[in-house]
């Protein structure tokens, strides 16, 4: 039986969505390890997209410098400037055995990936560790930005697909509308405000008006980042590791730049 692709999309939605609620729901080791596996498989497809210009990225180093920080971030070490400062040493370094055409292009986006991906990964273990005295709040929290995002999309596409007709940045996606954007930003802070008043009673009126907001613009524009990137290379999806998605970077390219959004929000409101 050949199954359409949006058929395929609605059964994969359903097994994974409530597997992703609830490694988040229970946080501690099991989300460290979902989030590495996120970060470490979007890194890979990244580096995919890399070679389509001519770019060499180094995956070991990668791997392990994101590995790394994500530990790091869930151990709570205060200072992880040796890190980071080991990381560009060691590529450096690297890039002296590897008989690749750009040291340049290489080691520039190598590192671009790692912080794009590895430290933006990072926020969110940030956020789910966020309330230690209650630990199940840093759960809703992620589980109400995962919803957000999703209803931010799901009302962008449908209302998008229906009556949009105001290129939103067709240089990057010419199918996105300012119609379905401005749907999808009303739509997460709608979310955000319902998630107050359902899960998230430690939060004020304010904060979850914030929040919404913050998914429905960066949230949209982490999207756009992330097709601009796969434009200049010349490819549609980042892998098809998932039927009827794509890869783990176009599924998660919103939450990886939204998440440091949110957390700079509650740091320099709160931390």
């Amino acid at each position: 039986m050949n199954l359409g692709n949006t058929a395929v999309r609605i059964i994969v939605s359903v097994i994974a969505i409530p597997l992703i609620l609830l490694v988040s729901y229970l946080g501690g080791i099991s989300f460290l390890i979902f989030v590495t596996g996120i970060a470490l498989l979007a890194f890979h497809e990244f580096s995919g997209i890399a070679e389509h210009k001519n770019a060499s990225v180094n995956l070991i180093i990668g791997f392990i410098g994101i590995t790394s920080i994500l530990i790091s971030v869930f151990l709570k070490w205060q200072d992880v400037k040796p890190i980071m400062l080991a990381i560009v040493i060691i590529l450096s370094l690297f890039e002296l055995f590897r008989n690749k055409a750009s040291a340049i292009l290489n080691i520039s986006t190598t590192l671009f990936g790692i912080f794009y991906i590895g430290v933006f990964a990072a926020t969110i273990i940030d956020i789910r560790e966020l309330y230690q005295d209650e630990y199940v709040r840093g759960g809703y929290l992620i589980i109400a930005i995962f919803a957000s995002i999703w209803i931010c999309d799901s009302a962008a596409f449908f209302v998008g697909s229906a009556i949009g007709k105001h290129k939103l940045f067709p240089r990057v996606s010419p199918k996105k509308s300012w119609e379905g954007a401005i749907a999808g930003f009303i739509f997460s802070i709608l979310a955000f405000i319902a998630a107050k008043y359902i899960v998230l009673d430690f939060i004020s009126l304010p904060d979850a008006f914030a929040l919404g907001f913050i998914v429905g613009t960066v949230g949209q524009a982490g999207d756009l980042v992330e097709s601009l990137l796969k434009r200049d290379a010349g490819v549609k999806d980042s892998s098809v590791l998932i039927p009827g998605h794509g890869g783990i970077f176009d599924r998660f390219d919103s939450l990886l730049l939204t998440a440091p959004a949110v957390y700079l929000y509650f740091y320099i409101l709160y931390l």
